[in-house]
């Protein structure tokens, strides 16, 4: 297993990413997990002795260019090849990696995701998905969560049955509980999307899909995964995000359950419903982040739930 990470990507890069990488292999011990270091080895060089007892579990390639945080990602990509990102989804692209994780440009990885590795036949979009926390210690699956603004009911059908079977596959639930994010829980409640979605999401026999869920449900036991236009969702996003930030960085509280707000804690956010697992971080990842990341990328792979999504959306080409 080859999981290639953009040690260039992000605020505090690379020292950060390389700390975490540490932090991976104190944790996991397989040998069969072998880390693709990918940047630009002279800014890498003061960083990489923390990883000396390590040697025999990650290599190093050479990607001399980085893409800035502000740069367009479609001229970025082309104007540089040898930049982290554009060298990673190369190497994802010809299968010398398995997984491929980055915190650099949000745009320049969706771009990679889409046109470098590419959707799995059936999928109309990708979508970008992120654990919500719940009273209950646990986590729900929030998608969409800003890759796609604005939605038809037949795309947010797919992100009901992609986070379904993500859910089953990588978190071991069986049967997971589907709710549509809406106003209201009555069926004719909300916009023209959430109203044209309800049915054919209740008529779909193979998602478990229990109605609508109002935003005060969003935290509670109430379902597994949460479906919206990404709109809404990096709304949602944003919203638990600051919660932690406020209470916990601005006013110091001291709570078991706020920490389960932390981002860094879920490391990054995976691209569904394209053929190679995609992790994208934040920009302000530390190496708690990058490790859960790797982490991340390390359960999906075990999983198989990449040939489970194609299985899954070959039939219903079909």
């Amino acid at each position: 297993m080859k999981i290639g990470l953009d040690i260039m990507g992000g605020d505090y890069a690379p020292a950060e990413a390389i700390k975490g990488v540490r932090q991976f292999m104190e944790q996991v011990t397989d040998p069969s997990v072998h880390l693709v270091l990918i940047g630009d080895a002279m800014a890498a060089a003061p960083h990489l002795s923390q990883l000396d007892q390590y040697q025999f579990r990650y290599s190093f390639v050479e990607a001399p260019q980085v893409i800035g945080m502000h740069e367009h990602p479609t001229k970025a990509l082309k104007e540089k090849p040898e930049s982290s990102i554009a060298v990673g989804f190369g190497m994802l692209q010809a299968q010398k990696i398995d997984a491929f994780i980055s915190a650099g440009n949000t745009g320049a990885m969706m771009v990679g995701a889409m046109y470098t590795v590419k959707n799995i036949e059936g999928i109309l979009r990708p979508t970008i998905v992120s654990p919500i926390p719940r009273e209950d210690g646990k986590f729900s699956l929030l998608l969409d969560v800003g890759a796609n603004a604005d939605c038809k009911p037949e795309h947010l059908v797919q992100f009901a049955q992609l986070g379904s079977l993500f859910m089953q596959r990588v978190e071991g639930i069986e049967s997971p509980r589907v709710g549509l994010l809406n106003i209201g829980e009555e069926e004719s409640k909300g916009n023209l999307l959430a109203q044209a979605t309800y049915p054919l999401l209740k008529e779909n026999t193979q998602i478990n899909f229990i109605g609508n869920i109002e935003g005060r449900n969003i935290i509670q036991d109430t379902c597994d995964v949460i479906v919206c236009e990404g709109f809404v969702g990096n709304v949602v996003l944003k919203m638990a995000e600051s919660f932690y930030h406020v209470f916990k960085e601005k006013r110091n509280m001291q709570d078991d359950f706020l920490e389960h707000f932390n981002y860094e804690i879920y490391g990054g956010t995976p691209v569904l419903g394209i053929n190679s697992p995609v992790i994208i971080g934040h920009g302000i990842s530390h190496s708690l982040a990058f490790q859960n990341m790797i982490n991340a990328a390390h359960k999906i792979i075990l999983s198989d739930l990449m040939n489970a999504f194609k299985e899954y959306f070959s039939q219903e080409v079909a």
